[in-house]
């Protein structure tokens, strides 16, 4: 069984001042100038500057992760600010050097419930007894995004371990086309489990009410695909004292598809 066993959070790290590098802003320019975008160096200048790099950094180091991975995941969906580094392999660097490491990109919001979904295949198919997941969001740009610009996002990320064992375990990922059958979904699973279960619902879910059973939780604003695993990597311990199931949820606002994980202690 795939089961929390060890988690660390950052948000808002200090940044660093901009560090011009041509090599870089080609890279930029190569990468939009053909759609028709430009770069714009003073968004650049203007950043925090925090590479995925510096967060995995501070996740290993401030959190209770400690041994060694034999499967590192890296999710993400806006970009490093620093296009040139193999954050998947740096992780497992750091954490001994023997894993199967890669990233998981290009998913948006979806990106680490996929990732849970490769990490439950692995142990369950008996490749893997110590997996981390590293879910990194940071916000310096060289051109516009309609949620960096406007949504009010920070830098952040979360780091979870999974082991094969007992506790709060990992029992399905799910996904939905469109806000309305996201809602009906909950609602069922609310209905379904009653006050042991837990609707950990992210910020770009709406106010909808999903029946009177189960309990919710929900994550304040300020992230885009580290919401519902932000809070998870802070509160599992409690979440797996006091509840029998934990849903994770949240929608997508750029595709509008819903995404849902379903943790149990059963």
């Amino acid at each position: 069984m795939t089961t929390v066993a060890a988690s660390s959070v950052v948000v808002a790290p200090d940044g660093a001042p901009f560090h011009e590098d041509p090599a870089i802003l080609g890279f930029y320019r190569d990468l939009v100038e053909p759609f028709g975008s430009t770069v714009d160096e003073q968004r650049l200048r203007d950043g925090r500057n925090v590479f995925h790099k510096d967060l995995v950094d501070r996740l290993v180091g401030g959190g209770d992760i400690a041994g060694a991975a034999d499967l590192v995941v890296v999710t993400h969906a806006l970009p490093d600010v620093h296009p040139f580094t193999a954050v998947a392999s740096h992780l497992n660097m750091l954490l001994g050097g023997g894993a199967q490491s890669f990233s998981i990109s290009e998913q948006g919001l979806a990106a680490p419930f996929t990732a849970l979904r490769i990490i439950s295949a692995y142990q369950s198919g008996g490749r893997s007894e110590r997996a981390v997941l590293a879910v990194l969001e940071q916000t310096t740009l060289p051109t516009p995004h309609p949620l960096v610009d406007s949504g009010g996002l920070v830098d952040s990320g979360a780091l979870l371990v999974f082991e094969r064992g007992a506790g709060l375990r990992a029992d399905g990922v799910e996904s939905f086309d469109d806000a309305e059958a996201t809602t009906a979904r909950l609602r069922e699973l609310a209905a379904a489990g009653g006050a042991d279960t837990l609707l950990v619902l992210g910020p770009w879910l709406g106010e909808e009410a999903y029946g009177d059973g189960a309990r919710v939780h929900r994550v304040a604003p300020g992230s885009y695909c580290t919401s519902v695993w932000l809070d998870l990597a802070r509160h599992w311990r409690e979440w797996q004292r006091d509840h029998a199931r934990v849903v994770l949820c949240d929608l997508d606002p750029l595709s509008g598809r819903g995404y849902l994980a379903r943790l149990t202690t059963d």
